[in-house]
């Protein structure tokens, strides 16, 4: 009997429905699991899965029947690749799930933070209006985002689906090479350029040792246009006190963030500081999250793990 241990459902909306694995196995599942609990509850599993639990080498040290970790989403960082690899311990993810999700949620946050919606939404309910005598008032900037210049950092599936969305806007799409290099593929513009020429600029690249803090304080000072920082992506991308920073100098218009680094955000974090300001929103890291999405991520979570019992895996990682 296959044992399979879900260390934490509670990522996944309680809607969403998790079909049962279509082979003879035992099912426990925790609500969530904290790191210090992670080895426990692991060590007699043949397969673990996980959204946001850490799974790392000293977990997997007493882990001796464990041959698959499913993560129930596409980010992996939370898992030691290595020691998994040295263990013999195949790990694998989800993948285009959420290629209209996180795109239209990038576009809610753009358009939110271009047009001021919640700063005028707010003078509305404090009586602004009816103060105005008139049929509108000004109190708060409106742009568009036709003919604008977007940034587009991490060019995947998502950041693809972003471009397609930002063309059909009107904007000039600018997708950035990697940092610090001087060689660029078809369709790419110099990062630095792509700092200095934006009017808005989103992230949709994994977190790892390259891409973390990949904007940070040099890069802020590079952003002649003032530009708008969005990340669905992955908090750690842009260092946060940076960030605090640009927006306290006026380097850059506004955040719209829908991660931090470290989930939930400390009370006193920068982004926590800065979430209250009118050229800020923060959202939970709900990008991914539509009904339709989490729905998807769950059957390819299934799908995954019987084709890995089966012996034909696939969206093997590292």
């Amino acid at each position: 009997m296959i044992r399979i241990v879900f260390l934490d459902r509670d990522t996944l909306s309680p809607e969403t429905v998790v079909r049962a694995p279509g082979f003879p196995h035992e099912l426990i599942i925790h609500d969530r699991t904290s790191a210090d609990q992670v080895a426990e509850r692991i060590k007699d599993a043949d397969i673990v899965i996980t959204n946001k639990a850490p799974v790392r080498a000293d977990a997997l040290a007493s882990a001796s029947r464990l041959k698959l970790i499913a993560v129930s989403a596409t980010g992996t960082d939370i898992i030691d690749l290595a020691a998994a690899k040295a263990n013999g311990i195949s790990v694998c993810n989800i993948r285009n799930y959420a290629k209209h999700t996180v795109p239209e949620h990038t576009f809610a946050l753009l358009l939110a933070l271009r047009r001021s919606i919640i700063p005028y939404r707010q003078s509305v309910l404090d009586g602004r209006w009816q103060e105005a005598a008139q049929f509108c008032f000004f109190d708060h900037p409106i742009s568009d985002l036709g003919a604008s210049t977007l940034g587009i950092i991490g060019h995947g599936t998502l950041g693809q689906s972003v471009g397609r969305i930002a063309e059909a806007f009107g904007m000039t799409v600018l997708v950035a090479g990697r940092r610090g290099s001087d060689e660029l593929k078809p369709g790419q513009t110099a990062f630095d350029e792509v700092m200095r020429r934006a009017d808005a600029i989103t992230l949709h690249c994994p977190l790892n040792a390259e891409t973390r803090g990949i904007i940070g304080a040099r890069e802020f000072a590079l952003m002649e246009k003032k530009p708008l920082i969005i990340n669905t992506g992955r908090g750690g991308l842009v260092d946060e006190l940076a960030l605090e920073l640009a927006l306290d100098k006026g380097q850059i218009a506004g955040a719209g963030f829908d991660v931090t680094d470290g989930e939930p955000p400390a009370t006193g974090s920068p982004m926590m500081r800065i979430a209250s300001r009118d050229n800020v929103i923060l959202t939970p890291h709900v990008a991914w999250a539509s009904r339709e999405a989490i729905q998807t991520l769950a059957d390819q979570l299934i799908d995954n793990i019987e084709l890995f019992v089966a012996g034909t895996p696939r969206h093997l990682v590292g």
